[in-house]
Formats: C-alpha cells, structure tokens, sequence
C-alpha cells in the first residue's frame, strides 16, 4: 500500500457522508468545528466559503474547497449575509440565481492524525481550470449524478465515490505545491520514499537503520540525515510511531487478539508492545479498546 492511501486508511473512522444542497435564494449556513473533514462543491451558481478568521473565498461551478482540519466556517451566497446553524429550508422560488453545493465529511481520529495531513492548509481550495484535473471532476460528476439519481447500490457507490474524491483532492493540492517542504518533499524524494514504502509495505518486520538505508542507496549517515530533515524524525521514531498508529487502529476496529496485534506490527514480546502502546497513548491496548469502542465517532453536521 502507498504511504498516502496508508494515511487515509489509519485516519478514517466510519463512512463518510455527503448530500446535494440546493438553493434558489440567499443563504447563509454555519458550520460548528468538527472532528471531521469536510468538503464543499459548487455544482451551479456561486458561494462564497467564509473562515473564521480568514478572508472569504469566492467559489465557482466546479470548485473545490476542502477543510481537512474540521475548523468552523461558513457558507454562503455573499459575504454579508447572516449565518444560521440551522440546516437548509425547503427551497422557495426567486428571481436570483439557483445554486447548487455538494457537502460532505470524513469522519477522522484526531489522535492519529499523521503529519502529512497536519501539513495543510486550513482550507485547501482547488478553482476549476479548463483541461485540468479531468479526474477530480469526473469524481464529482459521477458522485453528484448518484446523489441526484439514485439507482440500485447506490450507497456502496456514494461511498466508494467519496473516498475517490478525496484522495484525488489531496493528489491535486500535493501535485499544485511547486516549493515542497516537509512531508510533501519527502514524497517526492526518491531515496527517502523508497524508505517510507519499505516501512509501510512491512511494519512487522525488524528494520533497522541500514536496510532503510540500502532501499533508499544511500550510506547508513547520509540516509539518517536525509530522512531526519525532511520527515521531522529520525527513521526508527516515525516507525514505532507508524506502528502504534496502526495498532491503535486494529484495536478500535476489530476484534484482533493484542498478542496478534502486537506481532502483526513488529513486536515478538506482548509486554513490550504494551509498554510502548502505554508510552505512545497514556492507556495500555485493553484500556484503550475498551474506552474507544464505548465513544462514537463525531461528523460534521449537514
């Protein structure tokens, strides 16, 4: 598996949700702060996305503007317009123009949120270009056509669809980033990759510094330096972070025996394994599967 899908894999809690709001006059809707990751999409007329904080946002038929980090913000026809916390009315005929959003969320763990995701922006904004990203918005249209005309399977599609879209979001904001830094160079740093692949593809097995280093071709000095510079963390930290990560996840999400567990990230002793899943989560893997089993997962409200 490649990092990026890794990443999204270990975030994900549940299944994501989206719907086709429509309107035909002015609106204004707030959108609280949120675990979640959400997603608005101009299909026809204009909005205009409004941060807290932040400049407001003009979008366009087609645009994309994504919120990775849940943070509160609004929606709206025009910036002065009032915001409610209430969800849409039932549309009333008028004489402005019709205007047509898809909205949606991911629903994240927070607690292992991976620094690659940590690196974007509050709001990631893709405008529509002629010609560009052809595959993003044949997502959309295939995911608003299933919205619009439900069929049979319809909700495998939606979710299938969604998850679609959003790895082809963060394909387009990566791919847009012309001065990479951090996570994002890393990515595209041949040696470094070769590495990061290696521990994704085999979390179980016993890495050490110098394999890393012979799959990225690089001397054992040259490749800690490298790697250390551009992830923000020595190879063998990020490793015991990536496995926990996973760990944590199998427990919140199947009924995987903790030994199993263990040895499936790379830990022979259960004891060892415990203690490093205490020292990375304050809670020894029982505690925490109990707790999180019992505390359900929030969304972004609609």
């Amino acid at each position: 598996m490649d990092v990026l899908s890794d990443v999204i894999t270990a975030m994900r809690t549940g299944l994501p949700h989206s719907a086709r709001i429509d309107h035909n006059g002015p609106f204004g809707r707030r959108f609280p702060a949120d675990d979640a990751a959400g997603f608005h999409v101009v299909l026809q007329g204009a909005a205009w996305l409004l941060p807290d904080g932040g400049d407001p946002i003009p979008l366009g038929p087609g645009d994309v503007a994504f919120l990775p980090h849940g943070h509160a913000h609004g929606l709206a026809d025009s910036p002065s317009t009032p915001l409610t916390h209430a969800p849409p009315s039932p549309t009333e005929p008028s004489t402005a123009t019709p205007t047509a959003l898809l909205c949606g969320a991911y629903r994240l763990d927070r607690s292992c949120t991976h620094p690659l995701m940590r690196e974007l922006p509050e709001v990631v904004h893709l405008p529509t270009r002629l010609g560009h990203r052809s595959q993003l918005h044949t997502a959309l249209d295939l995911l608003a056509t299933e919205l619009e005309k439900p069929a049979p399977g319809r909700d495998a599609m939606v979710s299938a669809l969604l998850d679609v879209l959003l790895l082809h979001i963060l394909r387009a904001w990566f791919e847009q980033q012309e001065d990479a830094t951090g996570w994002t160079a890393a990515l595209n740093d041949p040696p470094v990759a070769a590495a990061l692949h290696a521990m994704h593809d085999r979390p179980q097995h016993p890495w050490t510094v110098q394999e890393l280093a012979d799959h990225a071709g690089l001397s054992r000095a040259a490749f800690a330096r490298r790697f250390t510079a551009l992830v923000d963390r020595p190879p063998l930290t990020y490793l015991t972070w990536w496995r926990m990560t996973l760990a944590a996840r199998m427990l919140r999400t199947t009924d995987t025996p903790a030994n199993v567990v263990a040895g499936q990230v790379g830990y022979t002793s259960e004891y060892a394994f415990a203690h490093a899943f205490k020292r990375a989560y304050g809670r020894p893997p029982g505690t925490y599967r109990r707790q999180e089993l019992h505390t359900p997962p929030s969304a972004a409200s609609m």
